[in-house]
């Protein structure tokens, strides 16, 4: 497809690069993401996948290039502004970056109220997304005292709670056992059907096998090629 004729993408990168000092972290990225895709980014560490994720949500900026997230140009996006594009995003963390002194109530309740959700509205909206991971007999627990798949669940909770057009998930499952992956591989996957446009970057090319969709290789900060995986389920038909 002519990258030019997708009017269905909902992210769009035309030619960006981003380096650090003399290091290229990403050349000449060109990319559509369609709404409602499932799309992995997949390569080895070092390859630019976090890079490509934070120039999403402009954890950092291109330096040549632009990057269209629902119609918006973010290189002519003013400071004002951001608040309300990375509202359009939940994003997980390998490292789940949950907050350890406060409750798994509070660090999805803080999320929520920086949004502005109705206040009145928070406690039943936070039971909620913590019933749909499984998680809701923890809401009192501190992270600490949580496993490694139950803190990435309560991650994920507070990456969905917000409802976000487009979830990103940076190495979701790098930390986990095999159990815990699949689990939040399920939910990644239980949220793609509500919706919600899913891009996954990891270099588990097992993960990739069992749920398809498409791929995108990168190798040293460039698109190495773009896959696509046919599902298991796909396959057996």
């Amino acid at each position: 497809m002519n990258q030019n004729e997708n009017k269905n993408a909902i992210i769009r990168l035309f030619h960006v690069h981003r380096s650090y000092g003399n290091k290229r972290a990403l050349q000449d990225i060109t990319l559509d993401v369609a709404k409602n895709e499932f799309i992995f980014i997949s390569g080895p560490s070092g390859a630019g996948k976090t890079t490509l994720l934070k120039l999403l949500y402009l954890g950092e900026r291109v330096n040549e290039g632009q990057v269209l997230v629902d119609g918006i140009n973010l290189s002519r996006i003013n400071k004002k502004s951001i608040p309300d594009l990375r509202r359009k995003f939940g994003i997980i963390f390998q490292d789940y970056k949950l907050i350890s002194t406060k409750t798994v109530y509070d660090n999805i309740a803080l999320v929520l109220e920086a949004v502005g959700h109705n206040r009145s509205q928070i406690p039943f909206k936070v039971r909620s997304v913590l019933r749909t991971v499984g998680m809701e007999e923890q809401i009192n627990s501190y992270p600490p005292t949580l496993s490694g798949g139950e803190q990435q669940r309560v991650a994920f909770a507070r990456a969905v709670a917000t409802d976000p057009k487009i979830i990103l998930a940076d190495e979701p499952t790098g930390n986990l056992d095999n159990e815990s992956a699949a689990i939040i591989m399920d939910l990644l996957i239980r949220f793609h059907t509500r919706g919600a446009t899913i891009i996954v970057a990891t270099h588990d090319m097992e993960l990739i096998r069992k749920k398809g969709g498409r791929v995108l290789i990168l190798k040293e900060g460039c698109i190495y090629s773009i896959l696509f995986q046919e599902s298991p389920r796909k396959l057996r038909r």
